[in-house]
């Protein structure tokens, strides 16, 4: 299927299968794990299935990998994963109150929105959600990090750069730091996703981290809030 892909053609395929997983996986989240009691300031991942390891071994997803590159660096972080497979930006938003009271966040990465588009929920509710899940943060006194998301072409050229340019928009009005797109660089390399042809592999993780740390290292200097 994805070797006759380009690289456009392979995002986009890649994103139709991967909302089409949206609604239909019932895998349990994740659960948020303090780091071990000590006073670390503690990152938290508030994701969907690109981040909850979905198919693969416990602690090889990306966010997994993170944590081993802040102690392989020395760089003084906790992680926590809060993500779950087939969430959206309600779901999210819904959920982020518990997760900043138990986990105390310096920083929030937040990888919602494909399952918004899968499930038709308007442009104007998802760009509400995802604004109001950066002021909570704030509110608690964390940093966010948003992660856009694109969606495939059949949705339509005005919807597909509506969409995208939703996190673009927010990210500068905002003042959020933005990790363009979480799969860039993996779209059109069938080798890196897993045999249902949706999830990211094993060998891809480090790839998907590499999407984020750039974003992510610069806010590691210390853990006030932007």
């Amino acid at each position: 299927m994805f070797a006759a892909l380009n690289a456009v053609g392979g995002i986009a395929a890649v994103f139709a299968a991967v909302f089409a997983m949206g609604i239909g996986v019932a895998c349990a989240a994740n659960a948020p794990a303090a780091a071990s009691g000590d006073s670390k300031p503690v990152i938290v991942v508030l994701g969907d299935s690109l981040s909850a390891e979905y198919g693969l071994p416990r602690d090889t997803g990306w966010v997994a990998l993170m944590r081993q590159r802040l102690a392989s660096e020395r760089i003084d972080y906790s992680v926590a994963n809060a993500s779950i497979s087939g969430d959206t930006t309600s779901g999210g938003l819904a959920r982020l109150p518990i997760v900043m009271q138990r986990l105390k966040p310096s920083i929030v990465i937040v990888e919602l929105g494909a399952n918004d588009a899968l499930r038709g929920v308007p442009l104007a509710t998802t760009n509400d959600n995802l604004r109001a899940i950066v002021a909570q943060i704030r509110k608690g006194n964390a940093k966010p990090v948003l992660v856009g998301m694109y969606v495939p072409p059949n949705y339509g050229p005005d919807y597909t750069q509506k969409f995208h340019g939703l996190y673009e928009q927010m990210s500068k009005e905002l003042h959020v730091p933005l990790v363009p797109f979480l799969l860039a660089g993996i779209g059109d390399r069938p080798d890196l996703f897993q045999s249902d042809q949706m999830h990211p592999t094993q060998q891809a993780q480090p790839l998907l981290l590499d999407n984020v740390w750039p974003t992510l290292k610069p806010l590691l200097g210390n853990a006030s809030p932007h």
